[in-house]
């Protein structure tokens, strides 16, 4: 393999709106194009938002009808998969000749359970993976379920082992042992942390896995939301605003690229594959660091 551009995508989505989210989303994929890349990553659920500081209508032992119709509206800007979204998304992929992973809320079209899933695209415009994520945190299990888990896949494609959890799945250790164990060379991890703490993960994971990482978060404030739902934000929310910190971090643990805070926009970095080889000189989780004399990890894929 030779080295590539990759890019990540820190952008606002338009809440609630999953047509005019995905038209910012094309354009930022051109942007991404002209910028040379080859992967290209957009946050977690950025379609149709990460819905910080609402509560649908609920409290422990209680949900209102107003709530219920917020949900409602939540389910009807999400996409279907396969669906007409994808559809255009591989279209863009193509395009750009670019390897594309994107974040969305999907509805399933049997059970109308809302999943936290990522799409991967291939250069050729195909839909080659789809992830849900496989535990919701705290309040996001009022919106999301759980994914089975029979998609922690590692993808080949020409640029390397591609695979990625979302979110606080990263701080789950045997996840994240699930990627390792298939070799997994560039790890993306969107997200809706913008925290200093999350940072410091992705570092860690970066010199854990001896992979190259790529964060990619929202960046959100008030006024991004429809004025009818502004009235509807926790007073003081403490996850208002999301300043991003989108970054792409080397094998080693070096920063190549970002954090971005307090904007949208667009980071790159070069993808060096040799610099995976040099970093497992000293370590390597699955190989010479391993001892399966004392450790043992069976990762078996579900029928």
């Amino acid at each position: 393999m030779v080295p590539f551009i990759a890019s990540a995508v820190q952008l606002a989505p338009v809440l609630m709106d999953k047509k005019k989210t995905l038209g910012k989303i094309g354009d930022g994929i051109r942007d991404a194009s002209a910028l040379k890349s080859k992967l290209i990553l957009f946050p977690e659920v950025i379609i149709p938002g990460y819905p910080r500081g609402l509560i649908f209508g609920t409290a422990v032992g209680g949900r209102t009808p107003e709530g219920r119709d917020l949900f409602l509206r939540y389910w009807e800007n999400s996409i279907e998969v396969p669906g007409p979204e994808c559809e255009q998304l591989g279209k863009w992929a193509k395009e750009a000749g670019a390897c594309l992973v994107v974040g969305v809320t999907e509805r399933d079209t049997v059970s109308k359970t809302l999943y936290c899933s990522l799409l991967y695209f291939s250069p050729e415009g195909r839909l080659l993976h789809r992830h849900r994520k496989i535990k919701p945190t705290a309040a996001e299990r009022i919106i999301w379920g759980e994914g089975d888990g029979s998609d922690l896949s590692v993808l080949d494609t020409p640029f390397g082992k591609l695979g990625g959890l979302v979110c606080w799945e990263n701080y789950m250790p045997l996840a994240r042992m699930a990627l390792y164990s298939q070799g997994v060379e560039i790890y993306l991890a969107p997200t809706a942390d913008c925290r200093d703490s999350w940072q410091a993960t992705l570092t860690h994971i970066a010199c854990e896995g001896r992979c190259f990482v790529i964060g990619c978060n929202q960046f959100l404030t008030v006024d991004h939301y429809p004025d009818e739902l502004k009235k509807l934000i926790v007073e003081g929310h403490p996850s208002l605003p999301s300043s991003g910190g989108t970054v792409i971090i080397s094998p080693l643990g070096k920063v190549l690229a970002g954090p971005l805070f307090n904007k949208e926009g667009i980071i790159t970095a070069e993808i060096d594959p040799a610099e995976i080889v040099r970093a497992k000189m000293d370590f390597d989780v699955i190989g010479h660091y391993a001892r399966p004399d004392i450790f043992q990890y069976n990762w078996l894929k579900k029928p």
